[in-house]
């Protein structure tokens, strides 16, 4: 079952990443353009705009870890009739939660973006188009969750590989539209951006609703059910909201204190963090239905191994993109873009260490979604997180520059990452002393090591030219490798990803041959 579970990992791993590259490489290339086409400062606004209406998603967030630990639940207890039961009722919930949304974004929202942020005047009227549409395409994306909840829960990730080449080609044509037109770009882009939104959106419902049976819904009335999925969704609101106000709350107060310059550097660096994450995020995509179903099939002993080896496995992956960008993060940006915005470099850097933090303990907060025991744990984490926002005020209003909420977002993801550590002990039979030797300790060893010695070699024997950066690139990848095969594997793990790759290998050369 073990070797079962490890092919079906790696075959959906394989979509997600042929998904990821696709999606990576357009995002960059529609960034570089946009940010030229739109400039500075227009980008900025729509960074900042685009955070107002996501500030509001932490509803609908509530809702995605729920339909996901519902539906891979329901299917690792073989219950078929109850999976559509609960498809039914997570929808109503969602059509609930759109109508909230709609009413705090249409006031207290819009207040907000007209008495608070810091917008040029000439372009207030643009920041409406673009926050309209920004709230229209929050609705069309809430109502995707349930249908990519399913797909997960499933463990069906190619289809995601299939959409995503239509999404890149749309995404393509956003850039070539926002270039043809004379249609003032703020605006453009938004509407454009919304019409992609509900063209992905239509592909994923037909997609399941032809694919997966419980998919259609009917409205059903199961008041147990309903509260049941409330209760576990109440609980994750803390978290759920301490996330969008950790991403998009600080974005406002940068914008509040520095203007819509440094939101769209801002901008920059998460575009950055959006392609380092996806790359380490694809794979624990992967083995998070397997944490749910062995832990409803009682299985602790392949859940605590599953939990050990994504945790380690997501991290080398993320860590491998990182390493380079950390060191030549500078290079990298003025390779990808033309006109660099002040701050972006610090920004990215700190970035993608916080990034780094945040993914380390993925395995455990999903081990703890599964369990159903998430009162006290988002209380207590996502109380922590949401100390985030009045400290960062506290020192903006000291005079600190924009990278301080940075550096206590970082500080803040220890602290929260050793509560989650310490909360998950509570909930399941989960030994800290064997985490921390086994998981913890190791990947410490293996970032150390991987960073220090590309670090000497770029301080005292390489220069600054772009051969030298590039080299640089290439010396910082290969010395992460081979200290992760060196430091970072268990004896066994070595052997199966040598024959993994021996196998693609093979493969490889009989398709040449």
């Amino acid at each position: 079952m073990a070797a079962e579970n490890n092919k079906r990992i790696a075959k959906n791993t394989f979509f997600l990443y042929i998904r990821m590259l696709l999606t990576m490489g357009v995002s960059l290339y529609t960034v570089r353009v946009v940010l030229k086409t739109m400039g500075v400062v227009d980008y900025g606004i729509y960074n900042v705009v685009g955070s107002i209406v996501t500030m509001f998603s932490f509803l609908s967030n509530t809702m995605s870890s729920a339909s996901q630990r519902f539906f891979a639940f329901e299917i690792g207890q073989g219950n078929r009739d109850q999976l559509k039961r609960t498809f039914s009722t997570t929808m109503t919930i969602y059509l609930l939660i759109a109508l909230v949304i709609l009413l705090f974004a249409e006031t207290v929202g819009l207040w907000f973006l007209n008495n608070k942020l810091a917008i040029p005047a000439d372009r207030m009227e643009a920041a409406h188009w673009v926050y309209q549409f920004s709230i229209l395409s929050l609705m069309m994306t809430m109502f995707t969750v349930p249908y990519n909840a399913a797909i997960i829960a499933h463990e069906n990730m190619k289809v995601y590989a299939y959409v995503s080449i239509i999404e890149v080609l749309l995404k393509l044509a956003i850039v070539y539209l926002l270039v043809l037109f004379s249609f003032d770009k703020l605006e453009l882009y938004g509407i454009l951006t919304f019409s992609v939104t509900c063209i992905v959106t239509l592909i994923y419902r037909t997609y399941c609703q032809r694919r997966f049976e419980e998919c259609r819904f009917l409205f059903y009335w199961d008041k147990q059910l309903f509260n049941k999925i409330l209760s576990y969704s109440g609980w994750n609101l803390f978290g759920a909201l301490s996330s969008v106000g950790k991403n998009h709350g600080v974005n406002i107060l940068i914008n509040i204190f520095f203007g819509p310059a440094v939101n769209a550097a801002r901008g920059v660096a998460y575009q950055v963090q959006s392609v380092v994450l996806n790359f380490g995020n694809n794979f624990f995509t992967a083995v998070r239905p397997q944490i749910i179903k062995s832990y409803a099939s009682d299985k602790h002993e392949e859940m605590t191994q599953l939990v050990f080896q994504s945790t380690k496995f997501s991290f080398y992956l993320l860590f491998l993109l990182s390493l380079p960008i950390l060191l030549e993060a500078r290079f990298v940006l003025g390779l990808w873009l033309e006109e660099v915005p002040a701050y972006s470099v610090t920004f990215i850097r700190l970035i993608v260490i916080d990034t780094l933090l945040e993914l380390l303990v993925n395995p455990i907060v999903t081990l703890n979604q599964a369990t159903g025991k998430v009162k006290w744990y988002q209380i207590v984490v996502g109380g922590t997180r949401l100390l985030c926002l009045p400290i960062a005020y506290l020192f903006l209003r000291l005079g600190f520059g924009a990278e301080i909420v940075f550096y206590i977002l970082i500080s803040n993801t220890v602290v929260c990452n050793m509560l989650r550590v310490i909360m998950i002990k509570r909930a399941v039979e989960f030994s800290i002393a064997n985490y921390v030797r086994e998981v913890v300790l190791v990947l410490a060893l293996v970032s150390i090591i991987s960073y220090i010695i590309p670090k000497l070699i770029q301080e005292y024997l390489i220069g600054r030219s772009p051969i030298e950066s590039l080299l640089m690139l290439f010396i910082s990848s290969s010395c992460c490798m081979l200290t992760i095969a060196v430091f970072g594997l268990r004896k066994e793990e070595r052997t199966y990803v040598i024959s993994i790759v021996s196998t693609k290998l093979r493969k490889r050369t009989k398709v040449l041959v």
